[in-house]
């Protein structure tokens, strides 16, 4: 991203939020018909919305059962745009995802058609249990938008958001995702059990959604051209020159950290790469924007920081030995770093 001086802070409110105007309104009618059906989980429902703006893809990570695919499900619901759930099976293969070549006996030529990758939000469900071909697929789909069979390159859907879930409680027969290939989404969410007030508020919309249903307006969903247009209005909110120094100082203390503390750096094997900047930049600007804000704040890095950061830091094997964790080690840096 490039240093924001010389750029003028657009006219907002005292306390620097903006008034709310059409597109602003899209997003929290989205943000409300999400947050109805997906109770006791508001940070994942913002998240989901951040990798909307950000043009990135979540890797979710919860015990069965706490809405993680009813969330993608919601968020596609109110978009202008198609749906696609893919189960990852260890018998599923790469040309289940992207599609494959159909011969043509009457004219001798060959077809290609399209997978599930090609749709405009697509599920990646228990994506640790296909094996590394499978994973390669997706993750290739994901980083370049792009797929390549034979000497053929389709083009992906210009909104184009993938949504990985895994499960943390069943690791046999799952094929973990490598470091360099977990880079590739934007950030890593977990979500847990909700609490006893919400518990029996589930409850309730489950007996109402079965009565009724959970329907938003066709008139009401976020259209593509919307997407984009809020993704263009993040990039112009105002960064401060001390606000992206601490940015990227943050960056760079993951994989540096002896100068913020000598023990930091023994636990430290790999830090974060520079994609983690790009997305770093990117979360924090779609976080204020959803704030109503025309500035982004530290704030704003410190809360999506370890959603970022938590996916690509590898702990030393002595860290891990002491039972050290990367959230551990994003908490110190974030204690650590200077704020401005």
């Amino acid at each position: 991203m490039s240093s924001p001086e010389g750029r003028i802070r657009p006219a907002s409110g005292d306390d620097g939020t903006r008034q709310q105007g059409p597109l602003q309104a899209a997003f929290d009618t989205l943000r409300r018909h999400v947050g109805r059906q997906i109770l006791g989980q508001a940070e994942l429902v913002e998240r989901l919305l951040m990798a909307l703006l950000a043009d990135g893809h979540l890797l979710v990570e919860g015990a069965p059962g706490l809405a993680k695919t009813k969330a993608v499900k919601a968020l596609a619901s109110g978009l202008e745009g198609d749906f696609h759930r893919i189960q990852f099976t260890p018998d599923l293969l790469p040309g289940d995802l992207t599609g494959t070549e159909i011969y043509r006996p009457q004219d001798g030529s060959f077809r290609f058609d399209k997978g599930p990758i090609f749709h405009n939000m697509v599920l990646a469900d228990e994506v640790n249990r296909a094996p590394a071909k499978v994973q390669s697929a997706l993750l290739e789909a994901m980083g370049e938008r792009q797929v390549t069979v034979g000497r053929e390159t389709f083009r992906l859907p210009d909104l184009f958001l993938v949504m990985a879930t895994q499960n943390p409680i069943e690791q046999e027969g799952t094929y973990p995702l490598p470091e360099a290939q977990l880079d590739r989404f934007l950030m890593h969410v977990r979500v847990d059990y909700p609490d006893l007030a919400t518990e029996k508020a589930i409850l309730a919309l489950d007996h109402e959604e079965a009565r009724s249903g959970s329907r938003i307006d066709a008139a009401q969903r976020v259209s593509q051209q919307e997407v984009f247009a809020a993704r263009r209005a993040i990039l112009e909110l105002f960064m401060s020159p001390d606000v992206e120094d601490y940015l990227v100082h943050l960056v760079l203390a993951t994989r540096e950290p002896a100068p913020y503390g000598s023990d930091l750096a023994d636990w430290l094997r790999f830090g974060a790469s520079p994609r983690a900047t790009l997305a770093l930049d990117r979360c924090a600007r779609a976080r204020a924007w959803l704030a109503g804000r025309d500035y982004v704040s530290p704030e704003d890095i410190q809360a999506v920081a370890p959603d970022v950061f938590r996916h690509r830091i590898l702990l030393s094997y002595q860290a891990e030995a002491e039972g050290r964790t990367a959230q551990g080690f994003i908490d110190e840096l974030l204690g650590r770093v200077p704020v401005p």
